[in-house]
């Protein structure tokens, strides 16, 4: 934990803002788009193994996606680094700042690679899953709004636990300029 007190500026503030909100539009956009394709599942009927798969699909895109990538990594990472932005509000990082608070420049080598490699992954499952029928298409994105939907919440309390005491619990790994 760390614990990082220097003074109240309002372009930090607008930075941090930026950032973090920029995130959220991000997430609830990508949660409403992929929630009426994933009800689209429903339009023909499922199999019981069809069932199935949609269940165990959304159990794992919960643990994966939701608690192990988001709640425990990207989400306290990312708040993080909108409160060091925050204190250290810098022209380039306010203009860039949801690109910055992900991680994409300005961070160590872990959250940059991580950055960068999940965006590619992230493209090259979406041009996956244009391909597929439903109701393959629509189970995947089933548990990709689960995933995305503990995101979204993770993120916000992370960001509030981090606002509210000054405290986080990962570094935002901003290297020394």
């Amino acid at each position: 934990m760390v614990n990082v007190n220097t003074g109240f500026s309002v372009a930090g503030l607008i930075g941090a803002v930026w950032g973090a909100g920029g995130l959220v539009v991000v997430l609830l956009d990508a949660i409403n788009r992929l929630s009426r394709i994933a009800l689209h599942v429903f339009d023909g009927g499922l199999t019981g193994f069809q069932y199935l798969v949609l269940a165990v699909v959304i159990i794992l895109m919960a643990y994966f996606e939701g608690y192990r990538g988001f709640q425990k990594s990207f989400s306290p990472r990312t708040a993080a680094r909108a409160y060091y932005l925050y204190r250290n509000p810098e022209p380039l990082t306010i203009v860039l700042a949801p690109f910055f608070c992900m991680g994409y420049f300005r961070a160590s080598r872990g959250p940059f690679l991580f950055a960068w490699v999940g965006t590619v992954l992230i493209v090259l499952l979406i041009i996956l899953l244009q391909i597929s029928p439903q109701p393959w298409r629509g189970i995947i994105d089933a548990g990709v709004v689960v995933g995305l939907s503990w995101g979204l919440i993770s993120l916000l309390l992370s960001a509030w636990q981090v606002f509210s005491t000054g405290i986080y619990g990962l570094s935002p790994e901003v290297p020394p300029r």
